[in-house]
């Protein structure tokens, strides 16, 4: 009695689902249909939130080193930067906030010479910017004492000057001195006090920090410093709080950010992320099609099923209904079981992959290359809607032809051979 209050066409659409069919084939097919678009979900959201992972961890390995933003003098000194300093701390975004001075410069160490990004630090205000504790190898922040002349190097840079700490080295600034002898460059011997490693080879091989104070007597800064970083408390918010700061701060000064450092890299990584969904979302296509062609045969099938209902007068929209309700259930199907599988294995890739490597013997990921020894995975919930979104749509799409065909049908000719 509960079926006749249900509307005619989805009764129907959904009796033909559960219906065992003369034609084995149209049951193979649509089981098939129903699995391949729960194999495209469960790849397209694996692979989407093992690329977010990746993603993070890159952000969060730059973002070890660089500060979410950056306030800069247009020519290189900032004279009045503890106004400054109090100006950003006074935006609710801003957490922390501490003054550098940087400058390229050669280092150098017996027969090995290499290039770095030399940057002066107060190691009591820059653990408020980055966290370079979580990175140091070797050493702390705290080594690095105004006059003891220390200096903390990134691992690739020690290893190509070949040096660890204890060692001495010399650091060489593109600044002149005027002797007896004429002009020659400013130079220094500095002690390695600490090595770190954040494993991105761009800061791992070309940056070295120092004490700021010892930086402003080898640069001759006197009380100037080159900027500010800030530390905000959303980092996706470091492009609308920079442009605020901007706006804020008095006298002739630059805010950058982070993604203002790396735009073409993040960039590339969100173009590969969409071209990677894109292809992997042809898995979903193929399987759609699927339902074409389970729903075909299933019309052409039932075609005196179809000719009855329009002799005792069936409208044409209801025999469109049956079909697409018949397609839209598996595409349903298959999305439900592929976003519940995916979402299992995205959860759980780690293991997962760790498991295979171990049944075969073999290493996907090599720490020495990639620095990570794991599978990151960041599940986010936009990627998981949009992937099953666009599934069901596909499929109620794939319906509409099928449903045409049906409602074609002349019952006529269908009944002619019955």
């Amino acid at each position: 009695m509960r079926a006749m209050f249900r509307p005619v066409s989805l009764f129907v659409g959904l009796r033909y689902t559960r219906s065992r069919r003369r034609n084995h084939f149209i049951s193979f097919i649509s089981l098939f249909s129903a699995l391949g678009i729960a194999l495209g979900v469960i790849a397209l959201i694996t692979v989407l939130s093992v690329m977010n992972g990746f993603h993070k961890e890159i952000r969060e390995r730059i973002l070890g080193m660089a500060s979410h933003g950056d306030v800069q003098a247009l020519d290189g000194r900032m004279e009045e930067w503890r106004q400054a300093m109090d100006l950003v701390k006074r935006h609710p975004e801003v957490i922390g906030a501490a003054p550098y001075i940087q400058a390229q410069a050669m280092l150098t160490h017996g027969e090995y010479v290499a290039g770095a990004l030399v940057r002066g630090v107060d190691p009591a205000q820059e653990p408020q910017v980055v966290d370079v504790a979580a990175h140091m190898r070797e050493g702390s922040l705290d080594d690095l004492r105004p006059g003891r002349w220390g200096i903390i190097l990134g691992s690739e840079l020690a290893q190509s000057l070949d040096v660890e700490v204890g060692s001495r080295v010399t650091l060489v600034v593109p600044q002149l001195t005027m002797t007896i002898a004429g002009s020659v460059p400013r130079l220094r011997r500095f002690t390695v006090v600490g090595i770190f490693e954040v494993g991105m080879h761009e800061y791992d091989s070309g940056v070295a920090m120092i004490h700021i104070r010892d930086a402003a007597k080898l640069l001759r800064m006197g009380d100037a410093v080159t900027g500010v970083r800030i530390r905000i408390r959303d980092v996706w918010q470091a492009r609308r709080v920079s442009l605020q700061l901007a706006n804020r701060l008095p006298g002739i000064y630059r805010v950058l950010n982070w993604t203002d450092y790396h735009r073409n890299f993040f960039a590339a990584l969100k173009m590969e992320k969409r071209m990677m969904g894109l292809l992997l979302f042809l898995i979903v296509v193929i399987a759609a099609f699927n339902i074409i062609t389970t729903l075909v045969m299933m019309v052409i099938d039932k075609q005196s099923d179809i000719a009855i209902m329009k002799t005792f007068g069936a409208p044409p929209g209801m025999i469109m209904r049956i079909f697409m309700v018949q397609g839209t259930t598996l595409g349903m199907a298959g999305t439900v079981m592929g976003t519940l599988l995916g979402l299992l294995l995205a959860f759980n890739v780690e293991q997962a992959v760790a498991a295979i490597e171990k049944a075969f013997g073999i290493h996907f990921i090599d720490p020495s290359i990639y620095y990570i020894s794991k599978l990151p995975s960041d599940v986010q919930a936009p990627d998981v809607l949009m992937v099953a979104g666009g599934s069901l749509l596909l499929s109620v799409l794939m319906t509409l032809y099928p449903a045409w065909r049906a409602y074609r049908t002349e019952p006529a000719e269908a009944l002619r051979y019955e």
